[in-house]
C-alpha cells in the first residue's frame, strides 16, 4: 500500500479563532503555567512569541507552533491555513527583533524567512510531523513562509 494523504478538512474559521483565543487566555490567566510545551520527535512544540507591532510599535504576543533546528526555532507563517499572512509574521518583517517564551524561560530572537535549500529542508522537517502539510498549504492562496527565529544577544 502506498502512502495516501487525506483531503484536508479544516474546522470553520470562527472555531480556529476561538481556540486561539482560549489558548492565549488560559496561558495569561494561569500566569504561563500551562500552554507551552517542548517539541518531541514527531510533534511540534508551542512557544509564545512577542513582536513589536508594525503600526503601533507596541508589544504583540501570540502562541505559535515550532520545531527546533539546533539553537534556532522554526515556525510556519500559516494563519491557521487561512488566507493572508499572520500579523506576527508581518510584524517580524518590519521589526525582526522579538522575544520568545519557552518552557525553559525567555529568549531574545531575530526572525527571518528561510529561503532556498534551507526552506526545503525545514519544510521537509515539518512534513515529518504532518504528512498532509502540502495539502493544507495548498488551501492558501499564497505561499507559506518558513520562519527562522535565530538566537540573538539580550539587549
Amino acid at each position: 500500500m502506498g502512502s495516501r494523504t487525506k483531503t484536508p478538512r479544516l474546522p470553520p474559521r470562527w472555531f480556529i479563532r476561538l481556540v486561539w483565543s482560549l489558548h492565549r487566555g488560559a496561558y495569561g490567566a494561569l500566569g504561563g503555567r500551562i500552554g507551552l510545551w517542548r517539541p518531541r520527535a514527531r510533534r511540534w512544540g508551542a512557544l509564545r512569541l512577542t513582536t513589536t507591532g508594525r503600526r503601533t510599535g507596541r508589544p504583540r504576543s501570540v502562541i505559535i507552533a515550532y520545531v527546533e533546528d539546533g539553537p534556532r526555532l522554526v515556525a510556519l507563517a500559516m494563519n491557521g491555513w487561512g488566507a493572508g499572512e499572520p500579523a506576527w509574521w508581518l510584524n517580524l518583517q518590519t521589526h525582526p527583533d522579538a522575544t520568545v517564551d519557552l518552557v525553559g524561560g525567555r529568549r531574545p530572537v531575530r526572525g527571518r524567512a528561510a529561503t532556498g535549500e534551507e526552506r526545503s529542508r525545514l519544510w521537509a522537517r515539518w512534513r515529518e510531523i504532518d504528512t498532509n502539510l502540502d495539502a493544507y498549504a495548498a488551501l492558501r492562496p499564497t505561499g507559506t513562509a518558513v520562519v527562522v527565529l535565530e538566537p540573538r544577544p539580550a539587549d
